[in-house]
């Protein structure tokens, strides 16, 4: 088993483009409303793009018409990180992927989604990757 942790910074190079590079290792953000993933309707699960950690499950996907891919969930809670960041000259918690500590977006709480959290993962589409497959309840 790979361990991610451990990798070195020619080594994330080496694995990913360089704009994947620039949102999952340096805390980047995609543009809004231009991300593969942004109105995709299909089921599957979204895993990490650098990594393979499965994150999200489509069904805990919603429309929030912000410009990036929407969760109320992530698949299981351990499998993200969330941390305060203060860049920008705002607070706000970044969410990182618990497996390879790439960046992947942020969570926003309270904004009054009709969700059954009322959080709302803000994730950078370059930082997933959509398997598509018939998603089942647990």
């Amino acid at each position: 088993m790979t361990d991610f942790q451990l990798f070195t910074d020619a080594q994330w190079r080496e694995r990913l483009s360089s704009e994947e590079y620039r949102v999952l290792r340096q805390a980047g953000t995609e543009a809004p409303h231009v991300g593969e993933y942004v109105d995709t309707k299909t089921q599957g699960v979204y895993s990490c793009r650098a990594c393979g950690t499965e994150l999200f499950r489509s069904t805990e996907k919603f429309d929030s018409h912000c410009g990036w891919p929407s969760f109320f969930s992530p698949l299981a809670g351990d499998r993200v990180i969330e941390r305060e960041d203060r860049s920008h000259g705002m607070v706000r918690t970044e969410v990182v992927c618990a497996n390879c500590g790439s960046h992947l977006g942020h969570v926003f709480a309270g904004e009054g989604y009709d969700t059954p959290t009322d959080l709302r993962y803000c994730i950078n589409s370059i930082s997933l990757r959509l398997v598509p497959q018939q998603v089942t309840e647990d």
